[in-house]
């Protein structure tokens, strides 16, 4: 793997897009160190190691089959739902190893969420669609959760939407507003992490855009983790990038780096031939 060292950098903004106070230096928020991924003894994924910085966009690009969502789903462990998943190596989230095996899940999986890339509203209620996770959290005042929904239908843009139909079932909203849904249902954990599997993939261009500037908005709030085969809105929106390829038919990480630097200079004759378009 060709890496940079985004920690020398001062101030704390990459071009013209900056992430956190602009006299900061960037901060790990997680550190995956050797992680490797298979299924029924077939590895998927093999000894990527970087760090994730804090309250910054770290996109991952690279062609479909790579390991980009083994890679994400390892982070807040969702690989234990499958069977015949096998993990090793190290993650860490601000300290907390995320492997042991006395680890909280339910605890990591509020700080860590996941969006994927098909919305995946509940067959229910707007309302009962965000209550349902702050009830299972311990939230039960009905001021508490009043409060806590609006904030979170505010923070995507979808409170003036949708709310005088809060208790209309949330599969009859549009494709992007259901997406914005489950960015909803997310954020109103308030976790400290967010990963995203392509979450505009199965939209239309302007629900694209504006769940685009959605994740714009969540920098510096949040570490955001995204994977998407659009080179463009990586460009758009990432302070880092990670790229992915299959090498010896195992996904591996080839380069990482500023975002910029990678797609500009990429340091990799594999990055150079795929971000330009001449492979992938």
């Amino acid at each position: 793997m060709t890496a940079q060292t985004p920690a020398s950098l001062t101030p704390y903004t990459l071009g013209d897009i900056a992430c956190g106070p602009a006299c900061c230096e960037p901060s790990p928020h997680l550190r995956i160190a050797n992680l490797s991924v298979g299924y029924a003894g077939n590895p998927v994924l093999e000894d990527v190691s970087l760090d994730i910085y804090k309250g910054c966009i770290t996109a991952l690009i690279g062609p479909s089959g790579c390991g980009k969502t083994s890679f994400l789903s390892a982070l807040n462990r969702l690989t234990d739902l499958i069977p015949g998943a096998m993990v090793q190596g190290r993650i860490e989230l601000d300290g907390l190893d995320v492997r042991h095996p006395a680890t909280d899940l339910l605890a990591l999986r509020r700080r860590v969420g996941m969006i994927f890339q098909k919305p995946n509203p509940f067959p229910l209620s707007i309302r009962r669609n965000l209550e349902l996770p702050l009830k299972e959290h311990g939230f039960k005042k009905r001021a508490v959760l009043d409060e806590k929904i609006e904030r979170a239908l505010r923070d995507v843009g979808l409170w003036d939407e949708v709310s005088d139909r809060l208790d209309r079932p949330a599969l009859a909203l549009s494709g992007g507003q259901q997406q914005r849904l489950c960015i909803a249902r997310a954020l109103v954990l308030e976790p400290e992490v967010l990963l995203m599997d392509e979450p505009c993939s199965a939209l239309d261009p302007i629900s694209s855009r504006v769940v685009e500037e959605l994740i714009q908005r969540l920098r510096g709030r949040l570490t955001v983790v995204i994977v998407t085969h659009n080179l463009a809105q990586a460009r758009r929106i990432a302070n880092y990038a990670a790229f992915f390829w299959m090498k010896e038919r195992v996904g591996k990480l080839v380069e990482f780096g500023q975002c910029r630097s990678l797609f500009d200079t990429p340091q990799d004759a594999l990055t150079q031939a795929y971000v330009s378009g001449a492979a992938g």
